[in-house]
């Protein structure tokens, strides 16, 4: 009994070269790099049926099966897999384990349901597809000044704050396999097997060639037609309660500037428009100075709400877009919402070189381009260029 040929999958990554503890630059204060947890392996069937084969009926046959489960690759909050970063961490989930692990959103619910196959003998079969599906937990590394022994400071990549779960799987398999077949109990192949429920009436009864009158048929497309609704009705995104107006505690205000250049973090004049780069000038109103808000500090990690001084709202991400790569920064009335809570890795002391990174999403903030207008936006690795980093002036 063989394979047929496998579906293709992407190829695992190369390993991520950074590594906790290893020296990083001011330029990668705004960007951040996954780092593998855990991961789980598990055979599943993700087509099945049931099917006599009689004398006579051997030969080669296409068959229809039914949907037994659903998986869809996934990477963190929004059910879905966008930016660098989630590419990067699938590919590291690969790496690690020697598989070629989907990189790229895609659901096993897109596979044809049709297995052609060669029966060469008479007998109960089931008829399947199947992957191998790989769940597990991501962190993050993030740059950020260290403490070292000697009382000195130094910059290096640190354990993130920002964590979550993923979800992919391997190659598509299919097959056919027998009640009486050996097959080694880690497999895919046993799985479609155990589907069988070899020791059942249905599995010794006399029947003619096709497929097999069982509830199993039934239940199963119910499953499928169940798993295809929540995953049309799943939303890419998380919508957060309304903020609330909340009582912030502030430290005096500050510029976030372009290191070496003249343009700020501006907030905008109008409601429906992102926070961009701007030069300050007589009639900027404040709009380009920012308070940093109920600031607290853990490890060496600062985070603050940050509170404009001209508008007097505060920095966030809008919650309809917060799961979208490159979804701009924008302010809004201040509430108590991750959407406004924001990491900030620091240089080390002298420098005022930062980092930012929105605590509910775990993007890192930057920028297109350097140019008046530009809007400031989040990026999931971050700007790998280093326009990520700023300056707290």
């Amino acid at each position: 009994m063989g394979l047929s040929a496998p579906t293709a999958a992407a190829a695992p990554a190369a390993m991520q070269t950074v590594q906790l503890g290893q020296a990083c630059t001011t330029a990668d204060l705004g960007k951040r790099h996954p780092v593998i947890e855990t991961t789980e392996v598990s055979p599943t069937i993700t087509h099945f049926k049931g099917w006599y084969i009689t004398e006579g009926t051997t030969g080669s046959q296409t068959i229809s099966t039914n949907t037994q489960t659903s998986i869809s690759v996934s990477v963190g909050f929004n059910g879905n897999v966008q930016g660098s970063f989630a590419v990067e961490a699938l590919g590291s989930v690969g790496a690690s384990l020697g598989l070629n692990v989907q990189v790229n959103y895609t659901s096993t619910s897109s596979e044809s349901n049709t297995v052609s196959w060669n029966f060469f003998q008479p007998g109960y079969y089931g008829v399947y597809k199947g992957t191998r599906k790989v769940t597990g937990t991501y962190g993050s590394l993030n740059c950020n000044r260290v403490q070292r022994g000697d009382g000195e400071y130094a910059l290096q990549w640190v354990k993130g704050p920002a964590s979550g779960s993923y979800t992919t799987y391997t190659t598509i398999e299919e097959g056919a396999v027998r009640c009486q077949d050996d097959v080694p109990a880690t497999s895919i192949m046993r799985k479609a097997q155990d589907l069988l429920d070899c020791g059942s009436a249905t599995a010794t009864a006399k029947h003619p060639a096709g497929p097999v009158p069982s509830a199993k048929a039934a239940k199963a497309r119910h499953e499928a037609e169940k798993a295809a609704k929540a995953e049309k009705s799943v939303k890419a995104g998380r919508s957060p309660a309304p903020a609330t107006q909340a009582a912030l505690s502030c430290q005096p205000a500050n510029k976030i500037h372009v290191p070496g250049r003249s343009l700020n973090w501006s907030a905008p004049l109008l409601s429906n428009d992102g926070i961009r780069l701007r030069v300050s000038t007589i009639f900027s109103n404040h709009f380009d100075y920012w308070y940093l808000c109920d600031v607290t500090e853990n490890n060496g990690l600062i985070e603050a709400t940050l509170r404009n001084w001209g508008n007097g709202k505060c920095a966030t991400i809008p919650a309809d877009i917060a799961n979208q790569e490159r979804a701009y920064l924008t302010t809004v009335t201040c509430g108590e919402d991750d959407l406004q809570r924001f990491y900030i890795y620091r240089d080390v002391p002298g420098s005022s070189k930062i980092g930012l990174q929105n605590k509910y999403t775990g993007s890192m903030m930057g920028h297109d381009r350097y140019a008046d207008g530009q809007l400031i936006r989040q990026y999931s690795s971050g700007r790998q260029d280093g326009t990520g980093t700023y300056t707290l002036v």
